[in-house]
């Protein structure tokens, strides 16, 4: 039986993905390379038994044509949510541009961009974006 997906759905899910960033930081702390972090969350991610894919090749079809970019999101999360994982001091405003460009190629309707160098994840270190996909979706 297909989840119908809604934005509480939705929500709770981010609630989730947040919670298993915030279980990887405490158990590692920062510091370490970005590619660390993206496998204790896909480690986490299993434990807690969220369906993702990793590093997912994205598509960009121009004029019908499939064109050779190499655009990769870190993670997918039950098709709807596009995770961007950082390690880094400072974030560049591209980071984000990047999030939202993946979320609108994929069509998913919320997008996480997680810094794990920072003191607090659910303080500093996370931020959540939604776009029309989202809006569209029912509420409960």
């Amino acid at each position: 039986m297909e989840k119908i997906v809604t934005q509480k759905y939705l929500d709770e899910l981010t609630y989730e993905i947040i919670g298993a960033a915030i279980e990887v930081h405490k158990t590692i702390g920062k510091g370490l390379l970005e590619s660390v972090y993206h496998q204790c969350m896909m480690e986490e991610l299993r434990h807690r038994k969220i369906n993702f894919s990793s590093e997912l090749k994205i598509p960009l079809i121009y004029k019908s044509r499939e064109l050779d970019v190499d655009f990769r999101c870190d993670l997918l999360i039950e098709n709807n949510i596009v995770v961007e994982l950082k390690a880094a001091v400072e974030l560049n405003p591209i980071v984000e541009a990047q999030l939202l460009t993946y979320m609108n190629l994929l069509k998913v309707p919320k997008g996480i961009l997680i810094n794990f160098c920072c003191g607090n994840i659910f303080k500093e270190g996370q931020k959540t974006f939604i776009n029309e996909y989202f809006k569209m979706l029912p509420k409960l």
